[in-house]
């Protein structure tokens, strides 16, 4: 994103609002010239040239630096096999990990874990509820030191 001082008889037209770029400084991004008061995050709304030099663009949105790590994690790919994550998928998440639904799997027998199933997160790695490591040498039911419900999660604002 560059912030530029609007001069000349060349008049810009908005990638936002369309309309004419008459402001004494205009926004350069995604090669589109935009007002600064248009150029948005799509998930949080902030002004983008307010808040930093930085923006995001995928899957048709514009997003500032967090709502971007929000959505895709820090990377935009998957924690487990480190393709890149399309915008309209479906996700799961957890510690901060972004994953594709069929590479959400246990470590030890490979079953995909859905929205509600218990698992744990160890050192980096999901264990379903049966291989966690350690299970076998509990008795009885002692509470998990990390566990959690998987939840799906829709990448949209």
């Amino acid at each position: 994103m560059v912030n530029s001082q609007a001069s000349g008889p060349a008049q810009r037209s908005c990638a936002g609002c369309g309309g004419k770029i008459c402001d004494r400084f205009l926004l350069f991004s995604m090669e589109r010239y935009w007002h600064t008061r248009c150029l948005k995050c799509s998930c949080c709304q902030a002004q983008l040239g307010d808040i930093g030099s930085t923006c995001y663009s995928k899957g048709g949105m514009i997003l500032c630096r967090s709502d971007y790590i929000r959505l895709f994690g820090h990377s935009g790919a998957c924690s487990a096999c480190g393709q890149s994550i399309p915008a309209n998928e479906m996700v799961m998440r957890t510690q901060g990990n972004v994953y594709h639904l069929k590479c959400f799997s246990c470590s030890t027998c490979r079953n995909r874990l859905m929205p509600g199933d218990r698992f744990h997160y160890i050192n980096g790695a999901i264990f379903c509820e049966h291989d966690r490591p350690g299970a076998a040498l509990l008795s009885g039911h002692l509470p998990p030191l990390q566990s959690s419900s998987a939840l799906t999660d829709q990448k949209v604002c």
